[in-house]
């Protein structure tokens, strides 16, 4: 199953280690693709969208403007540094795929979902939640929650991969025990 179509297909069948490892390792691509938008993210926080990012952080620390510089820089940061962890486990997740990974970004992934369609509905029902929502543009939103659900479907195809994979190796080493 080196055909990647075939590997990120969750209702493909998995019959060699080859493909059970192969369908693991779509968990690993899906989180690179998370990894690459939240480089995309940060890149367009220190450009287009910085002013916006001002512009909300001051906004939300009328009360304390001092703190608007720090706040920014913190969620930058935050940013850049989830952009690593992702990398790093992505890289884990490739070297080897396992059931955990994909189980944790499943639900991750699920929440973002979640979270991103009852942002959608507050803002079309509230008029002050889309004002609030203005500084993030619609192509940032609706490109980010096809990804979550590609992701989506890459995660499960890694966790029937990472069972599959376990239940080969188990049978294996079950036949070298008679």
């Amino acid at each position: 199953m080196t055909d990647w179509a075939k590997a990120a297909n969750p209702t493909a069948v998995i019959t060699t280690e080859a493909d059970a490892v192969a369908a693991a390792r779509a968990s690993a691509i899906a989180i690179f693709l998370g990894a690459a938008w939240g480089l995309i993210g940060v890149i367009y926080m220190l450009t287009a969208g910085q002013a916006a990012m001002d512009a909300a952080v001051a906004q939300a620390s009328a009360g304390t403007p001092e703190m608007a510089g720090a706040i920014g820089q913190f969620a930058l940061w935050t940013g850049v540094g989830l952009c690593v962890i992702q990398l790093v486990i992505g890289l884990f997740q490739w070297a080897k795929p396992n059931i955990v990974i994909p189980i944790i970004f499943v639900i991750l992934v699920g929440f973002g979902l979640i979270m991103g369609v009852f942002g959608l509905l507050a803002a079309s029902a509230m008029p002050e939640v889309a004002e609030a929502n203005a500084a993030t543009p619609a192509w940032q939103t609706w490109i980010g929650m096809v990804l979550l659900i590609v992701q989506l479907v890459l995660h499960i195809a890694g966790i029937r991969g990472a069972s599959k994979l376990d239940k080969l190796r188990n049978a294996e080493a079950n036949t070298w025990d008679e």
